[in-house]
């Protein structure tokens, strides 16, 4: 039961990914947005949309990815509760307004600088509505090191995978890996194949991530509960083995709609969700 209504919760926080102004007002109203101390500076904020990753000290607040606007008090109040210090910067690891949506609130209010990709610069500002306050004022090709709280926090981007301007960030000394979009915790994930986003590129980025830690590092991922190296394994097993046999029944001359209605290996029925159902998962692999 816990699962199910973890799936239901992701998958309202995802159902409107480019902009929280589809939500009615008061939609959020009963979210309660939770802090969880991970290690050293390092805190894990859960409400709706995408968990938050902070930094906590003498140095001030960074944080990174803001979830929606709409909840953009309440994140602040949380934060207040970790550390009465200014929230200083806040890092996109992508352009989807469960991660961006309260950018303006801390720009204006905290007077927060953002930083992110250059290509979520260029996302954002494509947005006929989009508010100047929220968008990055440092932008980056490769990447970016902070040095605060007594920790060395790295960011860098990761190309062409869940979009085309994603970025994870490593906090060294605690090891703590937030991964932004690039890992949903037991579920299909959202690879948004119209911003950039590609199957293959998306793994290629999760071997990247792998790569650099090891069985003791914590992982926050963009969507679900922490994790561990051994939960990211397994996520990226699941995404290789779907992909090859996805892509066996389409070289066999498979339509995209045939694969669909043969389904997937019941192995992989229970990662399937609200928001990313294996209808749509087969349909990504597919193209």
């Amino acid at each position: 039961m816990k699962k199910i209504l973890q799936k239901t919760s992701i998958a309202l926080s995802l159902a409107a990914l480019m902009s929280s102004s589809v939500f009615a007002q008061g939609r959020f109203d009963n979210v309660e947005v939770k802090a969880q101390a991970i290690g050293g500076s390092v805190h894990m904020l859960v409400g709706a949309g995408g968990n938050i990753g902070v930094s906590a000290g003498p140095d001030g607040l960074l944080i990174v990815d803001d979830q929606y606007a709409d909840l953009a008090e309440k994140i602040a109040t949380t934060l207040a509760d970790i550390s009465k210090e200014q929230t200083r910067y806040v890092i996109n690891t992508h352009f989807h307004g469960d991660h961006t949506g309260s950018n303006a609130f801390f720009s204006k209010h905290k007077k927060a600088t953002i930083f992110a990709h250059d290509n979520v610069r260029v996302r954002l500002s494509a947005g006929e509505e989009t508010d100047p306050a929220m968008l990055p004022v440092v932008t980056y090709d490769k990447g970016v090191k902070f040095h605060m709280n007594g920790e060395t926090v790295h960011v860098f981007h990761l190309a062409n995978a869940h979009t085309d301007g994603d970025s994870a960030v490593w906090f060294e000394q605690p090891d703590i890996l937030h991964t932004g979009d690039l890992f949903f915790k037991d579920w299909f994930p959202f690879i948004d194949l119209n911003s950039g986003g590609s199957v293959t590129g998306y793994i290629t980025a999760v071997e990247t991530l792998l790569g650099m830690i090891d069985g003791g590092t914590k992982v926050i991922p963009g969507h679900g509960a922490l994790a561990n190296k051994g939960d990211y394994e397994r996520f990226l097993n699941m995404i290789k083995q779907t992909y090859a046999y996805v892509q066996a029944k389409k070289a066999a001359g498979m339509s995209e709609d045939d694969v669909v209605k043969a389904g997937l290996e019941e192995k992989w029925k229970s990662w399937s969700w609200n928001f990313i159902t294996e209808e749509r998962w087969i349909r990504t692999l597919y193209k």
